[in-house]
């Protein structure tokens, strides 16, 4: 089922764990998973815990591909489309149309599962709005349903032609995903890697081979990465290419050769707060750069690969 709620900006860590209480915990209980994009909130040191701690899986969009997280993308652009049919031209009202636009999309027969999401999670489609009859002892009351009922009856109309819609250009430029197993060796595009060469544009259009590790999903492959790249180690089939061993039969084929990798997802360190010994090794509460308080941590010391923020810190409380 879809909940669509509204918020003022972007929400935090801290704050998205409160949505999801208050409006996920209460109707559905503890999920066993959850999929996200890579949002700050969502790859954060808190979000992490708190899954951890609620014994949730995660399981983030892969790398440079955010499309994967197909659902979510395309639930978005459902509301996107008829949320702009209904608003007004000063768009004050949008928040008014947003309970009736949920119940019409959790009321729709979807194409993946032949069952509309309120059928799917209750096993039976509630009750709409009736017909209102012409004369009501308080006419009020019927000032009030019959625009409700009219925009309900238009919002699933559009919520059709939205699908509709988006089926139609999805399937367009479609191709078949390649398929790769477990053990499966593959070439990985540098498209949105940084390397460690003078000239990106001189530098391997590839890099490889890669051994698949495991398939997350038909279209997002987990490698085994060497661990000096600092990336993600799960990618979308379309950044992958088959290895082959001896392309030109009778030529010896060159291997390739290593090259630096590094990406943006390891943490950086924005200063030092405290420190500590626990079990007689020393750790750093640390606060991380991008990221509120509550992401704050207590790290090895053998984790912090910033010298300069250390050495300030010691310098700063010489007695820690």
């Amino acid at each position: 089922m879809a909940h669509f709620i509204p918020a003022i900006g972007l929400p935090t860590a801290a704050q998205t764990a409160t949505l999801f209480i208050r409006e996920i915990f209460r109707l559905h209980g503890i999920p066993h998973s959850i999929v996200s994009d890579r949002g700050s909130q969502f790859t954060s040191r808190f979000w992490s815990q708190m899954c951890r701690s609620l014994k949730i899986s995660r399981y983030l969009s892969s790398a440079f591909h955010p499309q994967s997280n197909g659902q979510t993308e395309r639930t978005n652009q459902t509301l996107e489309q008829y949320l702009r049919c209904y608003t007004t031209h000063l768009q004050d009202d949008w928040l008014d149309i947003l309970p009736l636009a949920e119940f019409a999309y959790n009321n729709q027969v979807h194409s993946s599962t032949r069952l509309s999401p309120f059928y799917a999670n209750y096993g039976y489609h509630p009750d709409i709005l009736p017909d209102i009859p012409p004369n009501t002892p308080v006419p009020e009351v019927a000032n009030r349903l019959r625009p409700l009922r009219l925009q309900l009856r238009t919002l699933r109309h559009q919520l059709q032609q939205a699908q509709d819609t988006q089926k139609r250009y999805a399937d367009r430029n479609r191709r078949p995903a390649p398929r790769y197993a477990p053990g499966d060796k593959v070439l990985l595009s540098t498209a949105h890697l940084r390397l460690d060469c003078p000239s990106k544009k001189l530098g391997p259009r590839f890099i490889g081979p890669f051994q698949v590790l495991k398939m997350v999903n038909p279209v997002a492959a987990h490698l085994t990465l060497p661990s000096s790249y600092r990336i993600h180690p799960v990618f979308h089939v379309s950044l992958l290419k088959r290895w082959r061993d001896n392309p030109f039969p009778g030529r010896h084929a060159d291997p390739i050769a290593p090259v630096l990798v590094s990406g943006d997802e390891e943490y950086e360190v924005s200063r030092i707060l405290d420190s500590r010994l626990r079990y007689g090794k020393l750790e750093y509460l640390v606060h991380w750069k991008g990221y509120g308080p509550e992401d704050r941590s207590w790290e090895p010391g053998t984790n912090i690969h910033a010298p300069a923020k250390v050495r300030a810190f010691h310098l700063r409380y010489p007695s820690k």
